[in-house]
């Protein structure tokens, strides 16, 4: 394969020594190629037709490293459930290198299930075929969504097993990210007190991120800002798709405003605020409506890392000074959180802008009335676009009182109406409703189904049909409808997702 196809410009490894250890993937005994996103190749400019047969599958199962590339494992430390551990960094992960995509952006490919690294922590460095085909589905599923991610590039099996609690079929991922760059990595310089390398890599986060930023006043602060107002938009959007990540620890916070690591993540079925799937999360700290607060308390550990660099000199009243900025902005985030929420909420029930408490209640009751009975969360949202279109029919069904909804929706009429609804534009209403409330998302027994499949029998057919079907979110067409229905209650109840490692 020519050596140009992926034309690497690494600046991780050439701008931040000591920020990483130089390593190369392990060797496979049988690389085999199991997906390879060849609309992903195209738009970084790489030659799907040339990665798609041996010399792919080599590449990336780790058996050849192409040239440019200089593999390294990066360095971070990270708060788990709270707690924080001051060294994790890539322990089964290896950065490749970066590649400018046709649109002239940056991005990171780095291989994960590539073997142990200095920070593998006794931890084998491996990677099963499940977890790396969940991150495939995942991740393309938010893609489609409109919602920042992190992306599969390619998923190659390694021909060995992996002990887990049983011997699975191994693989290694190749995921395609604006950068690696984490709240984690701040905090590993910042715990060591090595302000100079937080500096450092602050600087690099705004030439990377944000170079409008580049060489002005307050650069420091501008980048918390910025990264905290990302995070908001993020935040916002997971919550009106029903989306759980599951494992909010500040090493799976993305200075870019991607969503990053698909591990316990889940969808909510009937809607449940408090719902929360992971098997690791015990104390339900990441559950689905601890969200936003989470959030914002990992954006905290990101302002204590670089409070020094905002503060500017070591002495009582800059440090003062500095604590009451980085607070305004932490104090900001659920304002701008909110204001994201309520965007989306109102694309979602057919509004336009009106007065914001009014419409926050609107939205609020409605989750509560879903909540209440009982609703599938994804559904709820899709039937009121029928309604919207004038078939109240489908959205009543959901419930099991049909009457239920009766109130709710001759209020929600009246507030859509005041802006003006004849016919003609509550069809328009119905139509963009339909635009931002999906019909299929992933569905967690869909998910395991395609999973199981793929890893006990090598069967990847039902994991072909599950990613085109999340490609398309919003079609509600024939062969769709397989995709769009909850698993019955009773087997939602006892789901349970894992990490992965």
């Amino acid at each position: 394969m020519p050596a140009s196809s992926f034309r690497f410009d690494n600046t991780y490894a050439r701008d931040l020594p000591g920020f990483y250890a130089p390593w190369q993937p392990a060797s496979v005994p049988s690389p085999s190629l199991l997906f390879l996103n060849r609309d992903l190749a195209l738009e970084l400019g790489l030659a799907a037709d040339e990665l798609d047969g041996p010399e792919g599958a080599a590449i990336f199962a780790g058996n050849q490293v192409p040239e440019g590339a200089e593999p390294l494992a990066q360095a971070y430390a990270g708060h788990q459930f709270g707690g924080f551990s001051p060294q994790l960094g890539d322990g089964r992960a290896l950065l490749l290198g970066e590649v400018t995509d046709r649109l002239g952006r940056r991005r990171d490919l780095m291989l994960k299930g590539s073997g142990r690294t200095p920070f593998s922590r006794g931890g084998d460095g491996k990677a099963a075929v499940g977890p790396m085909l969940r991150e495939v589905l995942i991740g393309e599923a938010m893609h489609a969504l409109g919602i920042p991610t992190t992306r599969a590039l390619a998923v190659a099996g390694t021909g060995e097993l992996v002990a887990r609690e049983r011997p699975l079929p191994g693989a290694v991922l190749t995921r395609v990210a604006a950068s690696h760059l984490r709240v984690g990595t701040f905090e590993f310089f910042s715990a060591r007190r090595d302000t100079d390398r937080v500096r450092q890599l602050a600087e690099y986060a705004i030439a990377r991120h944000d170079p409008d930023l580049a060489g002005t006043p307050g650069r420091y602060l501008a980048l918390f800002q910025r990264v905290a107002q990302r995070q908001a938009a993020l935040v916002a959007q997971w919550m009106n798709v029903g989306f759980i990540h599951g494992v909010m620890n500040t090493d799976n916070v993305a200075i870019s405003g991607e969503t990053i690591d698909y591990g316990p993540c889940a969808f909510l079925e009937a809607y449940d605020p408090d719902a929360v799937f992971s098997s690791i999360d015990q104390g339900g700290r990441y559950a689905y409506s601890n969200q936003p607060p989470v959030t914002r308390w990992n954006l905290a550990r990101l302002a204590e890392a670089l409070l020094p660099l905002i503060a500017e000199q070591d002495t009582e009243a800059a440090v003062s000074t500095a604590v009451g900025q980085a607070t305004e902005v932490i104090d900001a985030f659920p304002q701008w959180y909110a204001a994201a929420l309520l965007a989306g909420q109102r694309e979602k029930l057919g509004l336009r802008s009106g007065d914001d408490e009014a419409d926050r209640a609107l939205a609020a009751d409605w989750l509560t009335l879903l909540q209440e009975h009982r609703v599938d969360f994804t559904l709820g949202w899709r039937r009121l676009a029928d309604a919207a279109g004038g078939d109240e029919g489908p959205l009543r069904a959901l419930f099991p009182d049909p009457q239920a909804p009766g109130a709710w929706l001759a209020r929600w009429r009246s507030r859509a109406e005041n802006e003006g609804g004849t016919a003609l534009g509550w069809t328009v209403r119905a139509a963009g409703m339909r635009r931002v409330s999906p019909v299929v998302i992933a569905r967690n027994h869909r998910v395991e189904e395609a999973l199981s499949a793929a890893s006990d029998h090598g069967d990847l057919a039902p994991f072909r049909r599950l990613l085109s079907a999340l490609q398309r979110p919003y079609d509600e067409t024939p062969d769709q409808a397989g995709y769009t229905e909850p698993a019955r209650a009773e087997v939602t109840a006892c789901y349970r997702t894992f990490c992965g490692t």
